[in-house]
């Protein structure tokens, strides 16, 4: 029996000023976004004893980006959205299931490298840092 070797790489890249801009949009509609998503759960649960899953979430998104107050979120690619709302909710799994703390709201860190996911067909595929 063979054992295969997984193998790890490191990727830098350098955005252009636009690309930069463009990322640095998205990031910060995925920061809004969790923290809708939190508070949406948080306040569905403690008010009405709901409990909202990521599909309800997702629709709910859908409703949200047509408000007039929200149509920025149009701007960026609808792919990062729906991770971010399916890492709230695994956030929430690792909680109910003892594994982590309770979900919190996430802050505008621009000073700090954010991991950036590609997602290929609903997976993970690689992840990948900017550069500070």
């Amino acid at each position: 029996m063979s054992k295969t070797q997984k193998k790890a790489y490191k990727y830098r890249f350098y955005p252009t000023p636009e690309q930069a801009v463009m990322l640095a949009r998205t990031f910060g509609c995925c920061r809004v976004v969790y923290n809708w998503g939190l508070r949406e759960r948080s306040d569905a649960y403690s008010q009405r004893g709901e409990r909202l899953s990521y599909d309800d979430l997702s629709a709910r998104l859908t409703t949200l980006k047509k408000q007039e107050a929200y149509t920025w979120l149009t701007e960026v690619s609808s792919v990062p959205l729906q991770q971010t709302l399916r890492h709230l909710d695994r956030a929430f799994l690792n909680f109910f299931e003892g594994r982590a703390k309770y979900p919190t709201v996430k802050k505008s860190t621009a000073h700090k490298r954010r991991p950036l996911r590609a997602v290929r067909s609903g997976g993970m595929a690689r992840t990948s840092r900017l550069p500070r």
